[in-house]
């Protein structure tokens, strides 16, 4: 019997149709591997209190929309019990765990305040039409831009808000501190062109200021002459505010004083506390007073001025943020910056808001130099059990035909769980472990359906129907088989078993829909050619 009279066999041509289909999808795509092989890192959080399972799934499906929207290449975001999830990244450079962590750390909480008023919140943000826009480059200046759709009633509610404020600043926060006070050194205020430095702290309050929930500013002298009034007022709100943001560079004796009081103290660098008042926008004075164009420190994006036309009651769906690059910056890095702040930004709004905060633990660093021991040792395992199962059946039946069809088809199979597992998520030493527990598994398979059609029945018996009764039971096995790792797969304490999981429920589905059926025709082809010779 020639290799043509095989392929005209429907179920070893999918079987080959579908391993070639792989193929070509690897070529294209690629196998990834997990940590154990190529290295990467480890990033664990903590959550601040436990969650449900709802808010759990909803934690990891918002962190992976926004790492993938940031667009960093296989991703894996897990759970580990009700307060912990671990993500994993390959071949991650420390610039982009330094983005991912920047991207996490988020709340991802945005406001765009009006005269002290919300107008759109991140609620009425349509997710999928958040875009990073072309940068805006005028001379040295470099500016990025976030375009983005709201629904119709925050789209209502932003007229109704706006109505009347021609000329005012819309400030755009995301993640705006809450009972939080601002310490800044009036050192830290740059001075602008025709206004005074009093305008210049009403423009700072002004941007902070949100009804009830109003950040506080105080004003630091450059000697801290002041500080003795100051820690009156710091003493009289303890109370209410549980947070003190100020700069790094704060004299030590401050930030005792402030821990004394029971504040929780959050230290940000100069360039963050700085605030830009209209040093580098056109917007840099609105009726001859200063406004603030952005202020990292208290999550401030921009502010663009209302133009008259959207403050006269109409509804627009359609919104941009944007913001300046540092004016210290050469102009490539101007861009490097602009680049990223516009793909951070459009990951957070894409993603939304968590639903509760998460704590960034330090990132573990896997070397990829453990990977390639890992690698090599899980080959030669994987080939050791193909090798194993292969000689335990021959050995049984005597067959050396056998070694082509089981070699083949365990190969074929292992390939596809490599190739399913490697394009969508990473292979990882737990997926190798599965991988061959499919092939001790297989056995079970490849004896029913052999003892069917290799040994003596006493009834008269067609080689279909023999084919059905080995079916029957090795379809009831797959069936057994996935229902006892379902739980395991969608285990929230078990990270480092998923991967098990996963690769054995696609073993299971495989051998009993595509590679058994393939060895069960191969089998019975090779034996209707010797009764035939017969």
């Amino acid at each position: 019997m020639s290799v043509i009279d095989y392929l005209k066999e429907p179920r070893i041509l999918a079987f080959i149709l579908i391993v070639v289909a792989f193929a070509a999808l690897d070529l294209i795509y690629g196998i990834h591997l997990g940590l154990e092989f190529s290295g990467g890192v480890q990033i664990p959080l903590t959550l601040e209190h436990s969650a449900s399972p709802q808010n759990m799934s909803l934690l990891i499906s918002i962190i992976s929309q926004r790492i993938s929207s940031f667009g960093l290449a296989n991703p894996s975001v897990q759970s580990e019990g009700n307060s912990q999830i671990v993500i994993q990244m390959s071949n991650a450079t420390q610039s982009t765990i330094q983005s991912t962590i920047k991207v996490i750390e988020s709340q991802g909480i945005f406001q765009a305040i009006v005269a002290g008023k919300v107008a759109v919140n991140g609620s009425g943000i349509v997710g999928s039409s958040v875009s990073p826009a072309p940068l805006s480059i005028s001379g040295s200046n470099v500016t990025w831009i976030v375009d983005f759709y709201v629904t119709q009633p925050a789209a209502i509610k932003f007229s109704k808000v706006a109505y009347g404020q021609a000329n005012q600043p819309l400030y755009l926060f995301l993640d705006r501190p809450v009972n939080a006070i601002v310490l800044l050194n009036e050192s830290q205020i740059p001075s602008v062109a025709g206004a005074t430095v009093s305008s210049d702290e009403i423009a700072l309050e002004k941007a902070a200021a949100l009804g009830n929930q109003t950040i506080p500013i105080e004003f630091l002298s450059a000697n801290e002459s002041n500080w003795g009034s100051l820690y009156t007022i710091f003493k009289a709100d303890s109370s209410r505010y549980h947070e003190v943001i100020l700069d790094n560079n704060t004299p030590a004796f401050i930030i005792s004083n402030l821990t004394g009081l029971n504040y929780t103290i959050v230290m940000k660098n100069s360039a963050n506390m700085t605030p830009d008042i209209g040093l580098e926008s056109s917007n840099s004075l609105v009726l001859g007073q200063p406004i603030v164009n952005s202020w990292t420190a208290i999550g401030l994006l921009s502010s663009p001025v209302l133009n008259p036309g959207v403050t006269q009651g109409t509804v627009s769906q359609s919104y941009e943020i944007d913001g300046p690059s540092p004016s210290n910056l050469t102009f490539e890095q101007k861009v490097n910056y602009a680049n990223n702040e516009s793909r951070t930004i459009s990951s957070i709004l894409k993603g939304g808001a968590l639903p509760i905060p998460v704590i960034v633990g330090t990132p573990t660093v896997v070397p990829p130099t453990l990977g390639k021991n890992a690698e090599i040792i899980s080959g030669v395992a994987a080939l050791l059990a193909v090798l194993a199962v292969t000689t335990v059946i021959v050995i049984r039946y005597k067959r050396l035909f056998l070694i082509g069809p089981i070699i083949l088809t365990t190969l074929g199979e292992l390939f596809i769980i490599a190739s399913i597992l490697g394009i969508v998520g990473g292979i990882d030493l737990a997926a190798v472990a599965g991988m061959i527990a499919v092939v001790g598994t297989g056995v079970d398979a490849q004896i029913i359906i052999s003892d069917e059609l290799l040994v003596q029945h006493t009834e008269a018996s067609t080689a279909k129907s023999k084919l059905s009764r080995a079916f029957y039971i090795v379809w009831a096995d797959a069936a057994l088989l996935s229902i006892a790792m379902l739980p395991l797969l969608f285990s929230t304490g078990l990270l480092t078993v998923i991967g098990f999981s996963e690769s054995t429920l696609i073993g299971a589905i495989l051998g009993a829909v595509i590679t058994r059926p393939a060895y069960g025709a191969i089998l019975s082809k090779h034996l209707s050619k010797g009764s035939a010779n017969a």
